[in-house]
């Protein structure tokens, strides 16, 4: 049982208000870049602004940080990691997956978290200790125990992939499992593991906001998330690797090789690792 009072309610409410914001937007936001790559458009700062807002109302002593620049730093134990529009680019394109994303931490151990994904009115939910649930009903990941059965998914940065690994790990894994779906939201691909959609899930270079709610999720329903190296993924940490805990070591044996060049076609740019 949790030692802390549930947020879940709270948490959920407010991914529902922010999502039908999103849905009143969608199919008619104007495009907007912030740096050199990366999209924004104005449904993502309202519908932060309104959580950001609620959370600081409601607890103004907690620290959080949103992916569209909102942050407060108090010196708190407990931290909300926020992302109003998890897939913005899927979003801005009119193409229907994109949801909203709600991580709380304490003393850097994910404790709650929410996605909600508004088209389908899909609410996936998860405290620590207490399981994972999809609109109030348990969750549990797949029994898929070999890699060339699985599909799974990855993700990529909405600009240079080319210089991102990630595109040689995409290859060879295709080669070697079932499929690799590339949806577009970290957030849905971690639930889609929590819920057996998909059976192992990987990318490189995330957030926290990204990640925070949708790895609690994961490991609430069963499943097993560590960094590429198989060490524990902490809220920080950018590589994720998530499964359903049966493909974990067979994941981990592929990267390996994939990592040490013994891979079909694609040469593996090793310098990424040297980090």
């Amino acid at each position: 049982m949790s030692l802390h009072p549930s947020y879940l309610t709270p948490m959920q409410e407010m991914a529902r208000e922010a999502g039908a914001l999103l849905m009143s937007h969608f199919g008619k936001v104007a495009i907007e870049y912030k740096g050199d790559v990366d999209i924004v458009t104005v449904a993502d700062r309202a519908a932060e602004e309104l959580i950001v807002g609620r959370i600081r109302r409601q607890w103004p002593s907690h620290d959080l940080v949103g992916e569209e620049g909102s942050r407060t730093e108090t010196g708190s134990d407990f931290r909300w990691y926020v992302d109003p529009l998890d897939g913005t680019t899927n979003f801005a394109h009119g193409f229907p997956v994109f949801c909203v994303s709600l991580g709380l931490a304490h003393k850097s151990e994910r404790i709650a978290g929410v996605v909600y994904d508004p088209t389908r009115d899909e609410m996936f939910a998860a405290e620590k200790g207490s399981g994972a649930q999809l609109n109030g009903r348990p969750i549990h990941v797949s029994k898929t125990a070999r890699l060339t059965d699985a599909l799974v998914a990855t993700g990529f940065p909405s600009r240079n992939r080319h210089k991102n690994p990630n595109i040689h790990f995409y290859h060879q894994i295709t080669l070697r499992s079932h499929g690799v779906r590339r949806a577009g939201s970290a957030a849905l691909d971690l639930c889609s593991i929590a819920c057996g959609r998909y059976d192992a899930y990987w990318e490189f270079n995330l957030n926290a906001w990204d990640t925070s709610a949708g790895i609690l999720i994961v490991q609430e329903a069963g499943g097993r998330v560590t960094n590429y190296q198989g060490g524990l993924c902490k809220v920080e940490d950018r590589d994720v690797l998530a499964t359903n805990g049966l493909l974990h070591e067979e994941m981990m044996r592929e990267f390996k090789a994939i990592m040490e060049g013994r891979v079909e076609g694609l040469p593996m740019p090793a310098e990424y690792f040297k980090k």
